[in-house]
């Protein structure tokens, strides 16, 4: 079984049908063109750097999450119950060998995504919701089409602000979904004042979520359990998507008990150098005088392999890279440009 198949249960539900979905609000299109408007900027310091670094109610025991960060840090509600045990055994057994494997590689991103959490205040064990989601991986996607470590529809994803044309797909740029996600993760947990009910939603969509608890649950919201009442009449791909998250917290907060470990790998991080329009990455690459799958690593929203014509855009480097990419974007077009 690979790592995709381990994720596989908790996919992203289609919604392409609910056509009923709401829209979201304003403030989430704010991002784009806040965007746009950094990139016409940006070309007056083009060698500016950035560091990124189920019927009746089942019976619940709840304890708290170990923070990563400040002891003051939130975190979410850590319920163990047969759903929960479940997945703990399953992680510890017959899918142990994926399940480490996903704790091995979590340092990729780990850093970027509890340092954006701490920045709001979020609890730093949502990290889990996106390992769930996409095993960490920047460039999974879904047999629904749900694309990036986040697993955002295109839909979504552009009323998040994201950019999702021929040329870039924002929802394979860590950082950038990291932030759309993050946004949408707020506004849920606005919405129905739980973290359990926030991921549901995150997973099968506000609107579905909203729906089976107005007919299941009152239109109860606000109350963690609720979740948990509710758990039969979720899709199936959202019933086990709490419990899932819940035990990989519980196993990754105490790996060391567990018998589980973590490889040292290198962190997601890199230096920006802005270049001209349909620059090649291998071009880049090149000047760096290291593998093209280092380039395409930092940039796997650059689904062409340049950058989009047209405009000057940012390619994030090794820390370190920016004077020898600008070495050769000094020679000129022809040294660059692809064909």
């Amino acid at each position: 079984m690979s790592t995709n198949d381990l994720r596989e249960s908790s996919t992203r539900v289609d919604r392409s049908g609910l056509s009923s979905e709401p829209a979201l609000d304003p403030p989430f299109t704010a991002n784009r063109r806040k965007w746009a408007i950094a990139l016409l900027l940006v070309p007056l310091a083009l060698t500016l750097p950035a560091w990124l670094a189920e019927d009746a109610l089942e019976e619940v025991t709840r304890i708290g999450g170990q923070a990563f960060g400040p002891a003051s840090s939130p975190s979410i509600p850590l319920d163990v119950n047969e759903s929960v045990e479940h997945w703990i055994e399953q992680f510890q057994t017959t899918r142990r060998a994926e399940f480490e494997e996903l704790l091995e590689q979590r340092g990729v991103f780990e850093g970027l995504i509890r340092g954006k959490l701490r920045e709001r205040n979020m609890p730093e064990d949502l990290l889990y919701l996106a390992m769930m989601e996409s095993g960490l991986s920047t460039i999974a996607e879904s047999r629904v089409s749900a694309v990036g470590l986040w697993q955002f529809m295109g839909p979504t994803a552009r009323q998040m602000g994201l950019r999702v044309d021929e040329h870039v797909d924002e929802r394979r740029d860590p950082v950038r979904a990291t932030d759309a996600a993050l946004d949408y993760l707020q506004w849920l947990r606005a919405r129905f004042g739980s973290w359990y009910l926030a991921a549901a939603a995150f997973n099968a969509g506000p609107g579905r979520l909203e729906r089976i608890l107005h007919r299941h649950a009152d239109g109860r919201t606000g109350d963690e359990d609720i979740y948990w009442e509710v758990l039969r009449y979720l899709p199936r791909e959202t019933r086990d998507y709490v419990p899932r998250i819940v035990a990989a917290t519980i196993l990754a907060n105490d790996a060391d008990a567990a018998g589980l470990g973590r490889l040292d790998v290198a962190p997601y991080e890199f230096d920006m150098v802005f270049v001209p329009g349909r620059t090649p990455l291998t071009t880049v690459a090149e000047s760096l005088n290291v593998d093209i799958g280092i380039v395409r690593d930092l940039n796997p929203h650059l689904i062409r392999g340049t950058t989009p014509p047209g405009e000057i855009y940012g390619v994030r480097v090794p820390v370190g890279g920016i004077p020898m990419v600008m070495a050769v974007m000094a020679q000129g077009p022809s040294a660059h440009r692809a064909d």
